[in-house]
């Protein structure tokens, strides 16, 4: 755990990623893509402070090592959540696989909690596959990207029949955390395709599973906020805002942390370093330090408390996941809206 001025914070990292976007691992004749992707990547990394910043030989394939230093020995993250993305079409093993992160986690019991993806343009092949990695590696949740390209399409929603019968075989099989890419576009993506409104019809449609929205929609900041405050099982994800935001751009950041905590409250707000783009240490401490501007044009956003600091960073995912809390931290009794496990009960 994190620890300063006497006060813990329990760590749940619920964004991280082991990639390999190495030249190596590129499809004959996607190149271009395959290369234009991680390279964006990188230029996000950019809007962290300058001595975290990576060679991009560095970034396109990171070691084991390089990734349990970075979360684990120096980044104060307890336990980090694996969020799969293939990209088969521009990366011929995969970007970055539940197999791949499976493994991983095999080597390091404890540490991680592996998430699994779907494509609901694989058919019933996709179903029959996404029940296999499911028993086989215990998934509790999965990584959608409703922009990823297959073939001639560029894209897809949660709202068409297919992604039902998808978000159906989720609840039988008690997968019930969704987590959506909807932000920020990566090159060559198309932005509409991060639209939120597909979130909405789905959150509706499937009120047993947890819509978790990664990156809470950027820049569509208003249409995420005014869709999550009236569906009480959409989440935002704080990867991108965090690490993105708060270093680079500190007043927008508290805009966006401000317009979040009016409209969903401290209880809806799921921490996620985006690993590798940022390293989480930095995240962590300057997040646990962060306060609210003084100022006239923040007036009517509320300070955050140290409860509400634990709750983000760590608690808030440990109740989705069902993680092992320390006892001193669990929620008191009236503040709990669903069970978290402690430890030692």
């Amino acid at each position: 755990m994190y620890t300063k001025d006497g006060e813990d914070y329990f760590v749940v990292d619920a964004h991280t990623h082991f990639w390999d976007a190495s030249p190596a691992n590129w499809v004959a004749g996607q190149e271009q893509y395959a290369k234009g992707w991680i390279e964006c990547f990188h230029a996000y990394q950019g809007l962290g402070p300058a001595e975290t910043h990576w060679p991009i030989e560095k970034f396109q394939k990171y070691s084991e090592e390089t990734m349990m230093r970075d979360l684990f020995e120096d980044g104060h993250v307890d336990i980090a959540i694996f969020q799969p993305t293939n990209l088969r079409q521009w990366y011929t093993e995969g970007f970055n696989t539940t197999e791949t992160d499976a493994a991983m986690a095999e080597r390091h019991p404890g540490k991680f909690i592996v998430n699994t993806t779907w494509d609901p343009r694989e058919g019933d092949d996709g179903l029959k596959g996404l029940e296999e990695r499911v028993k086989r590696f215990g998934c509790k949740g999965v990584k959608l990207y409703t922009a990823e390209w297959r073939g001639d399409s560029r894209g897809w929603s949660l709202k068409s029949p297919e992604s039902a019968r998808y978000l159906e075989k989720c609840q039988e099989l008690g997968v019930k955390n969704v987590h959506v890419h909807k932000g920020p576009t990566i090159w060559p993506l198309d932005k509409d395709a991060f639209d939120v409104s597909d979130v909405d019809h789905a959150a509706t449609n499937f009120p047993e599973l947890n819509f978790i929205v990664e990156h809470v929609g950027l820049p569509r900041i208003e249409d995420f906020c005014f869709m999550a405050t009236q569906e009480p099982n959409v989440y935002a994800g704080l990867a991108v805002v965090v690490g993105g935001l708060m270093h680079a751009r500190p007043r927008f950041f508290a805009k966006v942390m401000g317009e979040l905590l009016f409209w969903l409250g401290e209880d809806k707000l799921i921490f996620g370093a985006d690993y590798a783009i940022w390293e989480p240490k930095w995240q962590v401490e300057g997040f646990v330090d962060w306060q609210m501007p003084d100022d006239e044009e923040f007036g009517d956003y509320a300070k955050l408390t140290v409860t509400a600091k634990q709750k983000i960073l760590g608690l808030n995912a440990a109740r989705l996941y069902d993680i092992e809390v320390p006892e001193k931290l669990a929620p008191k009794k009236a503040e709990e809206t669903s069970p978290v496990g402690v430890a030692g009960s």
